[in-house]
């Protein structure tokens, strides 16, 4: 398996198993408002990808699929995941979730109506600063950091997560950010595809994106 394509595993384990115009009238219910405060297919440039991404209400992340691998410390391959589930809830009503896909990145974010634990995430992505994972017991050690970015906003948790195998680094980027009584979360994965006229840049791309969900959901 690739690099890129064994990081793209490992990224949607750990964060899933993560516009300037202001948003007209007043929704009362928190599907409206969700609706109403989550980017849309006219926030992205024409050529861009733009997909709903329907969750399943009541089912817990990662259901209907393998287990999480085996890391050291333990815990960290699906660390993030269990805090997102342990604050928040899921599906219709409670989440919008979508992705953008262009030429370099694959963005997935999903906007929530209750906040997150940002404390319990920072402290969970501090402990896994630097661990190993395994795909197998028998495969190669996987070395896997995950390092704190900066950012314009002092609420947004933003981070880089650097898979190191076989002397070859790939990296993916995550964030985790409460704008009010809502939070969002989202992911980028370094995904070429020259099917898409619009090129993206990580980490740019990604940050401009959180950015316009984080203004606009505020």
């Amino acid at each position: 398996m690739a690099a890129t394509s064994k990081l793209v595993v490992l990224a949607a384990g750990v964060a899933v198993f993560l516009t300037s115009c202001a948003v007209k009238g007043t929704p009362t219910w928190p599907g409206a408002r969700l609706n109403a405060a989550a980017l849309s297919a006219e926030d992205f440039p024409p050529g861009v990808e733009f997909d709903r991404i329907a969750e399943q209400p009541g089912q817990p992340d990662g259901t209907n699929r393998p287990p999480p691998m085996a890391s050291e410390p333990a815990g960290c391959t699906d660390g993030l995941t269990r805090d997102i589930a342990a604050s928040v809830d899921r599906g219709p009503g409670s989440s919008v979730k979508y992705a953008v896909t262009y030429d370099g990145a694959r963005v997935v974010m999903t906007v929530l109506a209750d906040t997150l634990d940002l404390n319990r995430l920072d402290a969970t992505a501090t402990r896994c600063e630097a661990y190993t994972t395994f795909f197998d017991a028998e495969s190669q050690p996987i070395q896997m950091t995950t390092t704190k970015m900066s950012s314009q906003r002092p609420q947004a948790l933003t981070y880089r997560q650097t898979m190191q195998l076989r002397g070859t680094e790939s990296s993916v980027y995550f964030t985790f950010e409460n704008v009010g009584d809502s939070g969002m979360f989202g992911i980028a994965f370094p995904t070429p595809n020259p099917a898409i006229a619009v090129k993206a840049s990580l980490p740019q791309t990604f940050l401009e994106i959180t950015a316009r969900q984080a203004q606009r959901l505020g």
